[in-house]
């Protein structure tokens, strides 16, 4: 009986995390709405919004703590509960950069972008994709699913370098754009860091299924 309340608990926990992912991947699509739109009030939403993702991450590493405390899991059960606590935190920082790409949103509203934007918006879908991915992963249990995931890793790298040389190239041809160019770097660069943390619930979910930490940090 015990065992069954248990792994009833793993289940809600994860329709939780689900849930999570899910208001991660809106607060990351609104944010970069925000910003090819120059809408401030779309930005703030997903400032004020932040505090959702943060009750949901303290709700679920409450979860997490008692499941440890009051079943004592061992082996696999533990890999699980102890994933879900490094899941979470992955995705709580992935939140934090859709707020920072909105402050950005909130400092060159007022401007005329320096360039249409399209690299940065196809970077931002694609690392949705990969954080999407990753989850999917982690329900399927599925190590296949997280390493093709993990290795998208690459095409978001040389979208980043492609829009930090072309904004480079911008700010060198015109001075004057350099304020709003910088801060679009910004926005690539947490776009990176996205994929970064995306990577790491692959490999996560890798040591989950597997009990092997390689490539983890």
């Amino acid at each position: 009986m015990a065992r069954e309340q248990f792994h009833t608990e793993l289940l809600r926990l994860q329709q939780e995390i689900l849930r999570m992912g899910a208001l991660v991947e809106e607060q990351m699509a609104r944010a970069i709405q925000s910003l090819t739109d120059q809408n401030l009030e779309l930005a703030d939403q997903v400032v004020a919004d932040d505090d959702r993702v943060d009750d949901l991450e303290m709700d679920i590493e409450r979860r997490c703590l008692t499941l440890l405390a009051l079943q004592q899991p061992l082996a696999g059960d533990l890999r699980t509960v102890s994933t879900a606590l490094k899941i979470i935190t992955d995705l709580e920082r992935m939140a934090d950069h859709a707020v920072d790409i909105a402050k950005v949103t909130r400092r060159i509203a007022s401007e005329p972008l320096v360039k249409p934007l399209v690299d940065i918006p196809r970077m931002a879908t694609l690392a949705a994709h990969m954080v999407r991915s990753a989850l999917n992963a982690y329900v399927a249990r599925d190590i296949d699913m997280a390493l093709s995931m993990i290795r998208m890793d690459d095409e978001v790298d040389q979208l980043y370098r492609v829009i930090f040389d072309d904004l480079i190239d911008i700010m060198r041809r015109d001075a004057a754009s350099s304020f709003q160019s910088t801060h679009l770097l910004f926005v690539a660069n947490y776009l990176e860091r996205i994929a970064d943390h995306a990577t790491n619930l692959g490999e996560w979910v890798v040591y989950m299924v597997t009990g092997e930490r390689r490539g983890l940090d």
